[in-house]
């Protein structure tokens, strides 16, 4: 069994690629499920064919689904939601913000990833392939099992004494203990989401990119935050090239120079990942056969559902009162290593090689000491916070 779930920003082709990839599985042999976990679903139009809750048989090895989000919470939820909102009525909550009181945070994107897991557990599928949520949306999802841990633990503990009792005779007073039940079934369910989610055998995370700035920034700040939660990265896809047989007149050849640039920043970025490339088509892209096209393209001979990388693409732990970025860089020669840091963002240049990354907020915030450069892999070294500057003093 293989997850592979695609983000990226909003309105970079996360959809086709996803689509995409799921095509090219299916058209190897692989039974295959193309699956959108997005509010605003746009999986049907790529494909070209309606879809609905259930999986949808498009070709012989390729069924597409769109998880209606609302349903599956009232399939999973319901008892426990009606149990936590007469709970919070009692507490004295009014009706309409018990009812919304009631939805433990991350429910809907726990019950999303719950159904996809399922999917794939039950052997109907080789390979499910995720057209998630725009990148913020979705790193948020993938940080739910440890928050909705949290969150479920501290409802337990609501009611003192309704679980010490014995279960027989807590059932006969209190019918609300299948909720409690419910709710235990669902967070060690969400336990084995995360080992799923982490395994690197099973799930990778594709990023999809344009050569466009922001996009490339977005795109790191994703690549940080899944490695800081252990979720395996094993590829990038940078969507809509302009083909060089199309940069004709200023205009386009001034596209062209831009997007140039802005490749060799993706591979130089994103290295040691695979970047698959695809280019910018004159026409729309929709229907198995376009998508499949666009399949061969990215990974021409190569089979989309392995697993192309493993390995941290980075790893940060603490030592002391400091912190330690370890950046794997097998291809660059050892040479002088420069540093600059300015905010979240680290610059850093060894030799010809130069990187810009983005920092999460608990080494933004910190000195960037040294770094060394050893045996392929880069080390930073981020000491303790500075103390804030006192505020200079009115003049009198």
């Amino acid at each position: 069994m293989r997850l592979i779930l695609y983000l990226g920003k909003g309105g970079v082709g996360k959809t086709t690629t996803a689509a995409a990839t799921a095509a090219r599985a299916a058209e190897l042999g692989h039974r295959t499920l193309v699956v959108s976990t997005d509010v605003a679903h746009s999986l049907a139009d790529a494909l070209d064919h309606p879809l609905g809750a259930l999986p949808t048989q498009l070709t012989d090895r390729l069924w597409g689904q769109e998880i209606n989000v609302l349903d599956e919470v009232r399939q999973h939820w319901g008892e426990l939601r009606t149990y936590l909102a007469g709970l919070l009525r009692r507490k004295g909550v009014d009706d309409v913000a018990s009812e919304e009181l009631a939805i433990i945070p991350g429910m809907e994107e726990v019950v999303s990833l719950l159904h996809i897991r399922r999917q794939a557990k039950e052997g109907n599928f080789d390979v499910v392939v995720v057209d998630a949520a725009p990148t913020g949306e979705t790193i948020r999802l993938l940080t739910m099992p440890e928050t909705f841990q949290w969150y479920a633990a501290r409802v337990m503990d609501w009611d003192p004494g309704t679980l010490s009792v014995a279960k027989p005779l807590v059932r006969a007073l209190i019918p609300a203990t299948n909720a409690f039940e419910t709710l235990n079934r669902l967070t060690k369910g969400v336990e084995a989401l995360r080992e799923t989610l982490t395994d690197p055998n099973v799930s990778s995370y594709r990023l999809v990119v344009n050569a466009e700035r922001m996009v490339i920034k977005e795109a790191q700040r994703a690549a940080t935050y899944l490695s800081l939660f252990g979720y395996p990265v094993d590829g990038v896809a940078l969507n809509r090239l302009l083909p060089l047989h199309a940069a004709e007149g200023e205009f386009m050849r001034k596209l062209a120079e831009l997007q140039a640039g802005y490749r060799k920043e993706v591979h130089d970025i994103f290295a040691p990942l695979p970047i698959w490339e695809a280019q910018h088509h004159p026409r729309d892209i929709k229907g198995v056969e376009d998508l499949a096209m666009v399949g061969r393209e990215l990974f021409g001979s190569d089979d989309p559902t392995r697993v192309f990388f493993k390995g941290a693409v980075q790893e940060i732990a603490k030592e002391g009162d400091e912190y330690v970025m370890r950046l794997p860089l097998p291809h660059v020669e050892i040479g002088k290593v420069s540093m600059t840091k300015r905010g979240d963002e680290l610059f850093i240049a060894i030799g010809n090689f130069k990187r810009d990354m983005i920092l999460p907020l608990t080494l933004a915030e910190r000195p960037a000491k040294r770094a060394v450069f050893r045996g392929g892999v880069l080390e930073v070294r981020f000491g303790p916070p500075e103390a804030p500057q006192p505020a200079p003093a009115p003049a009198s």
